[in-house]
């Protein structure tokens, strides 16, 4: 570690900061990490030594105190017990207990080192998948909070479910649909699907639900939306947790001032170059995040679909994980594309969003993703996989109505979409009356997301609130 600590830092309120691997957790966490150092705190932000790695690769600066706004950013990542290349990394029902035992000694560790050296921990934030660090919390008498890091209608569905407040599908009935206070009716496959009895990541369901038994522990729980977005459910959780609203964190202007980001992988630059060819509202951007991968004959039925479509676009085409599908573009498809495609493994995607070439969004909808798109515009084509992404993809369609719906996610009995039902929403999604409508509807919410996270509005009033506790040391 680098040199470390002024001596004038060390009157700092310190708050640690513990992520589940994973872009998902990771992004939010860091950028809650910049908000709190910018307001005059230390914070330091941990994670296993894979995320460490991870981040290394894609930033310079990571092993070093790094000034932020008035206060200061530091990592202290921690060993989890396994190899990187360890195979029972992605074996969940292994990893997630494995993970808690190593977890729990190190941050533990972590804690005591900075205490006995005249840096104690205020107050630890976690994120979801992790509860066991409310327990460490507890159990050093710290005062801990969780950045709840996928929609409050998601929260709801979990609270509800947990508590057995509602009904929800079971082996003897996998199909009913599912009423919650304050939501849209949910069909079975719209629920988030670990709470599935078909799901195929139980151990995803055991962790999360965790959480929620321990959700009298967390003073505050933060979540990664704002109050304009989901005012009912927002309104109706709030009566029952401690929950407050303080994103879209990505659109706080603070949430970047340390130039960190927790991406895998550094962007391809010349995304941008490609963009700024073509026309405005022309382009289809095609991301389906750090995890999500198409298998083969759906990587041809896209493709093909594109190309029948006549759309341009840039398709994030990422190397699997370990475990996934390997598959690759179909012969000659870049060459029947020509200038109207391109073809990156990854790039800046809030920027490319911000692009006004981009005319749509097919994406996986991952909240980060969802969040991304609605606060910068951008129409969707939704194609959801599993977890907290049908329940996004259900809203953005039905109720925000700011998409198109492509899949209904995995557990769907169309476990293939054709090119042709692709050309159809790729078309439905760029040209024409329900193009423009819901271009129209993208752009307010934008606009609700912009007067959330400025000086007075309803994120921002709720994230000062929070600063002003952590600050009562």
């Amino acid at each position: 570690m680098s040199p470390v600590y002024q001596d004038s830092k060390k009157d700092l309120v310190h708050i640690l900061l513990v992520s589940f691997i994973g872009q998902g957790h990771v992004n939010p966490l860091l950028r809650l990490g910049n908000l709190l150092a910018s307001s005059g705190f230390l914070v330091t932000f941990s994670s296993c030594s894979e995320v460490g790695n991870s981040m290394r690769k894609a930033n310079n600066n990571i092993d070093e105190l790094v000034p932020v706004g008035d206060g200061m950013i530091r990592f202290e990542f921690f060993d989890d017990g396994l190899p990187e290349s360890d195979p029972r990394r992605h074996d969940l029902d292994f990893y997630m207990p494995h993970l808690e035992l190593h977890g729990k000694e190190a941050v533990t560790g972590i804690v005591k080192k900075h205490e006995k050296e005249g840096r104690p921990v205020s107050c630890i934030i976690n994120n979801p998948f992790i509860p066991w660090v409310s327990d460490i919390a507890e159990a050093l008498s710290i005062r801990n909070a969780v950045l709840w890091v996928q929609s409050c209608a998601c929260f709801s569905a979990y609270y509800h479910y947990h508590n057995k407040l509602s009904q929800f599908p079971s082996e003897s009935e996998p199909e009913i649909d599912v009423q919650l206070p304050s939501m849209p009716l949910l069909k079975h496959d719209e629920i988030p699907s670990f709470l599935h009895p078909s799901t195929p990541y139980p151990a995803l369901r055991r962790t999360i639900l965790a959480q929620f038994k321990n959700l009298s522990k967390p003073f505050c729980v933060l979540v990664e939306t704002f109050q304009e977005l989901e005012s009912e459910v927002i309104d109706y959780m709030s009566k029952l947790c401690p929950i407050k609203a303080i994103g879209p964190l990505f659109k706080n202007p603070k949430s970047q001032l340390s130039n960190i980001q927790g991406d895998c992988l550094k962007p391809v630059d010349d995304c941008i170059d490609f963009l700024n060819s073509k026309s405005p509202s022309s382009v289809v951007y095609i991301s389906f995040g750090s995890v999500i991968s198409m298998n083969q004959k759906q990587t041809n039925e896209l493709a093909q679909g594109l190309l029948n479509s006549g759309v341009s676009f840039l398709w994030v085409f990422r190397p699997p994980l370990p475990g996934f599908d390997v598959a690759v573009l179909p012969e000659k498809f870049l060459e029947a594309a020509g200038d109207k495609g391109k073809v990156v493994q990854w790039c800046s995607q809030k920027q490319v969003l911000a692009s006004p070439a981009v005319a749509c969004f097919l994406t996986h909808c991952g909240w980060n993703s969802t969040l991304e798109a609605l606060t910068t515009g951008v129409p969707v084509i939704t194609y959801p996989a599993w977890g907290d992404q049908v329940t996004n993809a259900k809203f953005l369609v039905d109720v925000l109505k700011v998409g198109v719906r492509l899949s209904r996610g995995n557990q769907s009995k169309k476990n293939v979409i054709s090119r042709d039902d692709i050309e159809k929403s790729l078309r439905e999604a760029t040209i024409g009356e329900n193009a423009a409508e819901i271009k129209r509807n993208a752009l307010k919410w934008k606009e609700a997301a912009e007067d959330a996270v400025a000086e007075g509005g309803s994120s921002d009033r709720n994230l000062k609130e929070f600063v002003d506790k952590l600050m009562m040391n």
